[in-house]
């Protein structure tokens, strides 16, 4: 989980220097074109990213919660409830794969690609659909942790 992590900050900073390379091509200094394509770059490596960050947050426990309510209550009881949670987001992650996955393999049949750089659009879809799947076990896998240890 850690190295799909790190690939998705591998993937943020070859973004940034890509962008950065672009607007500085484009500045009156130079004044070239840019770098080709930058902008389905940036579309597709973003949520590439976003979604290799996703189960290893999920397994250090890393998301935002609010706890304003459960404060009070004892740590088996919080524990129950964050794995409820977990597995809430567990089901929403499966559900948003599974579209993603209707969508690649839709891109796939079409032969849909993107508009000037003409990548095969189901590639970036298809991993983000994988990634999410990972992410849905990795919560039931968070879930089950925290039922099985002692507070």
């Amino acid at each position: 989980m850690q190295g799909i992590a790190l690939l998705g900050g591998v993937l943020l900073i070859t973004l940034s220097a890509t962008v950065v390379t672009s607007v500085t091509l484009r500045s009156d200094l130079v004044g070239s074109a840019g770098v080709p394509g930058d902008f389905e770059l940036v579309q597709m490596a973003t949520a590439m990213a976003a979604f290799c960050f996703l189960p290893w947050c999920q397994l250090r426990r890393g998301n935002i919660f609010v706890d304003t309510f459960t404060l009070k209550l004892s740590e088996r009881w919080q524990r129950r409830i964050d794995a409820t949670w977990d597995i809430v987001y567990a089901l929403v992650m499966a559900l948003i794969a599974w579209r993603l996955a209707v969508g690649a393999r839709a891109a796939f049949g079409t032969g849909e690609t993107s508009m000037v750089l003409l990548v095969p659009t189901y590639l970036p879809i298809g991993l983000c659909a994988g990634l999410a799947m990972l992410v849905s076990v990795t919560a039931v896998v968070s879930a089950r942790r925290l039922l099985r240890t002692a507070p």
